[in-house]
């Protein structure tokens, strides 16, 4: 008999978790990117892209292809994701399981501040930059629109693909997709003479070069603090748990 495993997200975990599983004996994994990239790192085995309609879009699909578990490795970020997964999960009987990498952890040279949302990040952020103060911006492209009034502030954004209005008026966009270096990111600090970082704690090793590269310019960062994890559901940060839970629930 067949068991059929859905993964969700395009994360670095979720990539590692197909190749874990994809060709186990008896083991059908699919998983699911958003498809808001225009050419994502595609995983091991069947991909399919797009959304599926909110939660009632994403429990019908689960029942018409008898999805037996379903693994949430989406980024700590994708909120609406997670709450449909929970919200399907719940409605189908279907298992799942959270998969979140740890966030970052601060160091003691680090100047790092918090805020709950990118919208807090925005007020605080003309406070601890200054009159003219230039950001370095790496909380993805859609959050873009939340700085949009800042027009005193100059931003270098980062993202994998252009951004779209609206958007800060002084803004020089860089598409770029890491993993990165520390003195790359030293060297693109010191370019454009930046006077505070902002990031999302995504967690992870792919991009904590900028942390690295901050601390040693003595920048401050301004963190945003990702959503708290769903309650109910069971939670790993690493593939190898992952693979385990799979194994007691789809293996």
């Amino acid at each position: 008999m067949t068991r059929r495993l859905l993964i969700l997200g395009g994360t670095a975990e979720a990539r590692g978790l197909a190749e874990r599983l994809v060709g186990r004996p008896g083991l059908r994994v699919v998983s699911s990117l958003a498809g808001r990239v225009a050419d994502p790192r595609l995983p091991a085995g069947e991909v399919r892209e797009g959304g599926f309609g909110g939660p009632d879009g994403l429990a019908a699909w689960l029942r018409e292809h008898r999805i037996d578990a379903v693994v949430d490795a989406t980024h700590p970020f994708a909120r609406r994701m997670t709450a449909s997964a929970v919200a399907a999960s719940a409605e189908t009987g279907v298992p799942l399981l959270v998969l979140r990498r740890p966030g970052w952890r601060r160091r003691p040279d680090d100047d790092w501040r918090w805020a709950a949302t990118l919208e807090e990040a925005a007020a605080l952020l003309p406070g601890l930059a200054g009159d003219g103060g230039r950001v370095f911006l790496t909380t993805g492209r859609r959050s873009l629109a939340v700085f949009a009034g800042l027009d005193d502030l100059w931003f270098l954004a980062r993202s994998v693909d252009p951004p779209e209005p609206p958007m800060p008026r002084h803004t020089h966009v860089v598409l770029s997709r890491g993993p990165y270096t520390v003195p790359g990111e030293l060297a693109l600090m010191r370019e454009h003479r930046i006077d505070v970082l902002v990031t999302k704690d995504s967690g992870g090793e792919m991009t904590t070069a900028k942390l690295a590269a901050a601390r040693e310019l003595g920048l401050p960062v301004l963190v945003v603090r990702r959503p708290p994890a769903p309650d109910g559901v069971p939670l790993v940060d690493t593939v190898e748990a992952a693979v385990a839970w799979v194994g007691a629930h789809a293996g």
